[in-house]
């Protein structure tokens, strides 16, 4: 059993009907319900919703600090390869690029764990391109026990693997993987994936089934804003976490919700989402699982994130660099995409404490779990 035999089951153009032919009325009897189903949450990201705002925000709020109190808990990504063996239409690292590439050696991911430590920060999240040969698991094994030296908490966002080596990074240190989709639509997905064993959607599809197997403390899933019907899409994510937290109760669930942003090759956006519709996006999902995590990336302007931390959000990167090396020794020319919120640390720091929450620089240690 996994997620594929539920995917399935699911038609896209049905629920994108579904989604669009919801009324004001289910969107009013979603709001008042104490927990939401699917169906329900169709209505929070249909375009009859759009009206209903305010009261999903403070419904939102209500719920967010109930769970997770007046926290935002910090973490920065650290590139340590721009290396890729897959051919992707909206990343700037995708092998097709004539752009520098950069592996990080042991030396230099000192370096940048030693910029990065002075910032505060005590949760990183690992990020490097698609290469399993170059980027693989015997460079992983190596530099993870280095970096877990300085860090309470370890995650990763990189090719999705085996049961068997995420059995193995657990045993290393590692306590969460990011895994997102990019989109749900089987025929947009491979318009956007050409070459590499990124095609391989389904293999993609079931890694939160392996990372749950694997004892995982936390697994993140999402879909790349833009590539397909945003809403849509958003509901396949909505319905990817319903059946992990049902099936494997013991790892905890994240939620990212990135838009397309610059990059060398500049795709354009297939489906545009507005900040108010990010807003009823985050609030829907808030409403649909009042314990997911839901996390705010520097994609997003100073602007739209300052005003939006209150509404659902629990963890922000800061002061983020998408460049490998970038701490240390800045490259622009190695970054695979342009960040919108260059604020350093300090200065979100500050901009939380201003708003009354307590910035935590480090997530759930696994010497607290039973």
């Amino acid at each position: 059993m996994s997620f594929h035999q539920i995917f399935q089951q699911l038609n896209w153009d049905d629920i994108y009907l579904s989604i669009y032919s919801k009324t004001s009325r289910d969107v009013e009897s979603a709001i008042a319900k104490d927990r939401i189903d699917l169906e329900d949450f169709k209505a929070l990201i249909s375009p009859s919703a759009e009206p209903y705002l305010e009261q999903m925000a403070a419904k939102s709020v209500q719920l967010t600090r109930q769970r997770f109190g007046n926290t935002i808990s910090m973490y920065i990504p650290l590139y340590l390869s721009n290396l890729c063996s897959n051919a992707c239409t909206y990343c700037g690292f995708t092998m097709e690029n004539k752009i520098k590439r950069k592996t990080l050696n042991t030396d230099e991911v000192r370096l940048e764990v030693n910029a990065i430590k002075k910032m505060n920060f005590d949760s990183v999240l690992l990020v490097t391109g698609e290469h399993e040969t170059k980027v693989g698991m015997e460079y992983f094994k190596k530099t993870i026990p280095t970096i877990k030296e300085q860090f309470s908490y370890l995650a990763m966002e990189v090719q999705p693997l085996d049961e068997v080596d995420y059995v193995q990074l657990k045993s290393l240190g590692l306590d969460a993987v990011m895994v997102y989709q990019e989109t749900y639509h089987p025929s947009t997905y491979a318009q956007h994936h050409l070459r590499g064993k990124k095609r391989d959607f389904i293999y993609r599809l079931e890694t939160p089934d392996r990372l749950a197997k694997a004892g995982i403390d936390k697994i993140g899933i999402g879909a790349l804003i833009g590539l397909e019907d945003w809403r849509t899409d958003c509901f396949f994510t909505a319905s990817h976490l319903d059946y992990l937290q049902r099936r494997y109760w013991k790892s905890r669930y994240s939620i990212s919700f990135p838009r397309l942003r610059p990059c060398e090759g500049g795709l354009q956006p297939k489906s545009i989402m507005s900040d108010r519709q990010l807003v009823q996006l985050i609030c829907a999902y808030r409403l649909f699982s009042h314990e997911v995590e839901l996390s705010l990336s520097t994609r997003e302007s100073e602007h739209f994130r300052d005003n939006v931390l209150p509404l659902g959000v629990t963890h922000m990167s800061a002061a983020s660099k998408t460049q490998p090396g970038g701490y240390s020794n800045e490259q622009k020319e190695l970054e695979q995409f342009e960040i919108s919120d260059e604020r350093s640390a300090m200065t979100i720091e500050s901009m939380i404490r201003q708003k009354g929450f307590a910035p935590v620089w480090h997530d759930w240690h696994s010497a607290y779990s039973g």
